[in-house]
């Protein structure tokens, strides 16, 4: 068996990221796991279970929306609450116990609860129309909040004292409280009337005791539980572990002498900023890197790897005939996330004099950043950029002025050149790519799905340094000198005979990122492991 153990966290909790539906999303869901899962799941690669080690009450919802819905998986907070239930269930907050006189208030966003006049409670929903939580007030401030599971009960309450949080108690699906855990110090107390858990292993139930009614910090609690249920699995049982300063350390005590593979993914773990698990990662069976540049890096801080090292992409290739060439306008696609003021002012000059001569190209600016006035201050810094430069700043407004409500041009009107396309999921980056004509990322830091996806649709890419998802000469160009940015577009842009060749060459670079040539080297991974 192959447990993966995931590195989905809330910052600094032993949460889950579910957020309520009307809320941005500020981070993609994606990572390394997510795409391992989908791999194993739909390719039969070899038995594999999910090792939870967050508290996730919204987890089938998350496994819905990753397509693997029936993925199989352990999780820690349910042996902890003795939860037996799989499935998830429809609840209705009409269903719960309210007050007699309560009326419901129906806004645009969230449904508020009134008593008499006054705010009583106020009920959140995720995405897909479950309610999360439920807030109750008393005399203005907040009481409590109920966080409900996917599968219909509530799973855990957080009790407040003047509007300020005092400690969260986790339930069974009965209601009944087990665990305890405070805010001010992080200690955990176990129900003494009910100081058992759960452990469920192919099949078979046993109850366990708590060695304690009274615990540090959850982390202590976890790794009880964790340890206790990994005697329960075989010796030749492999662990494939993502690298995540929440869990290293507890990974680091409890996975000794058993077969473990450890899966960086981008900027996520340093082992330069923590030295102490140096040994972890240099005495694993394996490491797992998702690109080349993340592999020459972790070799770099950690020099006893020898060759149990491999990179494997998160994202696999697929061809995805794009849109481009049945627009009307050019859109080059310009990542400028972490992108230095110079460069970008730099930049922003070149492509606004490349604009003169040619009126039928467009420049789509592309963040991840999700903030609400990212969109705004971006083309701001945009317009400081092409005033500094002697160009015309209305390239970069919001909204075209001089258009009617009609869409009617009125004379002398500015047409709007620059946009931003704002990108947090992979669903909205590989929508936004499909119409692309070309991709110019002039950063240092590259964005292996944006290459990767660019790769799938055979879009080129005007890149600073070449990779294994870059080939100069083949599917883009290596640009050392920014001067030299006009000529390159004017390469792909002037005619399709260069872009058409560029387009050939990135569907034969994807053929090594297929679904098959990821699953062979997974294959290779387990095979030396085991």
């Amino acid at each position: 068996m192959l447990y993966f153990i995931p590195a989905w966290y809330q910052e600094g909790k032993w949460s889950e990221n579910e957020q309520n539906w009307h809320v941005r999303r500020m981070r993609t869901e994606f990572d390394d796991t997510v795409k391992q899962i989908q791999l194993f799941h739909r390719g039969g690669v070899y038995p594999y279970q999910i090792m939870l080690l967050s508290f996730t009450p919204n987890f089938r919802h998350f496994l819905h929306r990753q397509g693997v819905y029936h993925a199989p998986y352990w999780s820690c907070f349910d042996a902890m609450q003795c939860i037996r239930r799989r499935k998830a269930r429809v609840l209705s907050f009409h269903n719960l116990s309210w007050p007699e006189d309560i009326e419901f208030v129906h806004t645009s966003f969230v449904i508020v609860a009134m008593l008499k006049g006054k705010k009583y409670a106020q009920i959140e929903f995720g995405e897909d129309g479950n309610p999360i939580r439920i807030d109750i007030y008393k005399d203005e401030k907040i009481n409590r909040c109920n966080i409900y599971d996917d599968r219909g009960f509530v799973s855990s309450s957080i009790l407040y004292d003047g509007g300020k949080s005092v400690y969260q108690d986790y339930y069974t699906e009965n209601g009944i409280w087990k665990l305890r855990c405070y805010e001010n110090d992080g200690h955990v107390e176990i129900n003494p009337k009910h100081p058992d858990y759960l452990l469920t292993y192919r099949g078979q139930e046993q109850t366990k005791r708590f060695s304690a009614l009274k615990y540090d910090s959850m982390e202590k609690v976890i790794q009880e539980v964790l340890t206790a249920y990994l005697k329960l699995t075989d010796q030749g049982d492999i662990f494939c572990a993502a690298m995540h300063e929440r869990h290293a350390a507890l990974l680091r005590d409890v996975l000794k002498k058993r077969r473990l593979i450890l899966s960086f993914f981008e900027d996520r773990y340093s082992v330069r900023k923590h030295p102490e698990m140096i040994d972890m990662v240099e005495n694993a069976d394996y490491i797992i890197a998702d690109s080349q540049k993340s592999l020459m890096r972790i070799r770099r801080e950690s020099a006893g790897l020898a060759r149990k090292i491999m990179d494997i992409s998160p994202y696999d290739s697929r061809i995805d005939l794009g849109v481009s060439q049945q627009l009307s306008v050019q859109k080059i696609l310009v990542p400028v996330d972490g992108m230095k003021d110079e460069l970008f002012a730099e930049l922003i000059r070149h492509l606004g004099e490349y604009l003169l001569s040619h009126g039928d190209a467009r420049i789509h600016l592309f963040t991840r950043d999700a903030a609400w006035n990212k969109k705004q201050l971006l083309l701001e810094r945009t317009r400081r950029c092409l005033k500094d430069a002697g160009l015309e700043e209305g390239w970069a407004l919001e909204k075209e002025e001089g258009v009617t409500e009609n869409n009617l041009d009125m004379e002398g009107s500015v047409p709007i050149k620059f946009y931003v396309e704002q990108c947090v999921d992979e669903l909205t980056v590989n929508k936004c790519m499909r119409e692309q004509r070309l991709i110019v990322d002039l950063r240092d830091a590259r964005e292996v799905y944006l290459q990767i996806t660019a790769i799938s649709i055979g879009v080129p890419q005007i890149v600073r340094h070449e990779s294994e998802f870059v080939e100069e000469g083949g599917n883009g160009i290596v640009l050392k000198k920014i001067r030299d940015l006009p000529s390159a577009l004017d390469y792909y842009l002037d005619g399709l005979a260069n872009w058409n060749d560029a387009k050939i060459s990135s569907y034969e670079l994807g053929k090594r990122y297929r679904t098959d040539k990821l699953i062979e080297k997974w294959k290779e991974v387990i095979d030396f492991v085991g």
